[in-house]
């Protein structure tokens, strides 16, 4: 349990440098945020993204923190669902002040990969919150239906946090390119601005903060145990059949 905790507090470390920097990168090079239609306005919606991928990361950590096993697994689930809904909230402020920029502004929205994997990532984020919702935290809702559903929630817990860093990964980079007006890989890299540093490094810290959540997940040994299953066939349960 050391390396795990030594490894969630590195991940919650990483994902709050990245909300820092973000806010620096916009309030040192972009002009700061505002409300007003301006480019301004559109910086709210960087921040809001990756504020929305730590918040989702951590979302999804919770049943995997030692010091919760002996929690209610109701509470836990009210705890998975209220970080989920706060990082669904963040998402579409994002959402908003990306449209908003765009349509006063004249500029198309939805017409890059960046902006097709972010909206679909959205959408499907909330139609798994709702699922969720019903399926796990309704007292109506049967136990076969719990069952069915459950792998199906966890599968795509997984693959929406993978598209959610392809979406931030994706929008540093075409972020850069408007800005910078058309840098590319023919300019050396030292010949790059120190804003172009600063989202580089953004974009590394998103990977590392990915892929520690990752490794906390893969961790057999680090999922929260079922004191309803004995030991031996605890080890031959599929990967991540817990969250």
């Amino acid at each position: 349990m050391k390396i795990f905790y030594v490894v969630y507090s590195l991940s919650l470390l990483l994902g709050l440098i990245c909300v820092i920097i973000v806010i620096a990168w916009n309030t040192c090079y972009r002009g700061g945020f505002a409300w007003d239609g301006t480019a301004k306005m559109f910086n709210w919606h960087p921040l809001c993204m990756v504020s929305w991928f730590v918040l989702y990361g951590n979302a999804i950590l919770v049943y995997r923190l030692p010091f919760t096993w002996s929690s209610s697994k109701m509470i836990l689930k009210l705890v998975h669902a209220i970080l989920n809904l706060g990082a669904l909230t963040l998402a579409v402020i994002g959402l908003l002040a990306a449209f908003g920029f765009h349509n006063k502004m004249h500029i198309p929205n939805l017409y890059s990969i960046h902006s097709w994997v972010g909206f679909a990532v959205v959408i499907l984020f909330s139609l798994q919150w709702l699922l969720g919702f019903l399926s796990f935290l309704l007292p109506c809702a049967p136990l076969w239906l719990r069952a069915a559903y459950k792998d199906v929630h966890v599968f795509f817990g997984i693959f929406f946090l993978t598209m959610t860093i392809a979406a931030c990964l994706s929008g540093i980079n075409e972020k850069l390119i408007f800005v910078l007006n058309g840098a590319n890989s023919s300019v050396p890299y030292k010949e790059l601005p120190p804003e172009a540093y600063l989202a580089n490094v953004l974009g590394i810290l998103l990977l590392c903060f990915f892929l520690s959540v990752t490794w906390m997940l893969y961790k057999r040994e680090w999922k929260r145990p079922n004191p309803h299953t004995s030991v031996l066939s605890e080890a031959t349960e599929p990967l991540l059949s817990e969250h």
